[in-house]
């Protein structure tokens, strides 16, 4: 299986959610495309928190740069993992 990128599998959970909405197919079919979608949220999920981790603020004290790490969660954002 190609790596996965978060661009794609965001890509794709449109679409299934496309797919789920529409009603047109079985209960079966369904389920299995919910079952892709929660697994590919959790993909998305963990990029966005290793993301998150890797990100950092520039903040000027005392006349020099110091890097703090960025508190995402502390603007709003949602963990989907819960």
């Amino acid at each position: 299986m190609a790596q996965k990128t978060f661009e794609a599998a965001m890509a794709r959970l449109e679409q299934l959610t496309e797919e789920l909405e529409s009603g047109d197919i079985s209960l079966d079919k369904s389920l299995k495309k919910f079952d892709e979608g929660v697994k590919l949220a959790e993909f998305c999920n963990a990029q966005l928190t290793e993301a998150r981790a890797r990100v950092e603020m520039l903040l000027e004290k005392d006349g020099r740069l110091q890097s703090v790490p960025f508190e995402g969660l502390d603007r709003g954002d949602t963990d989907l993992s819960e």
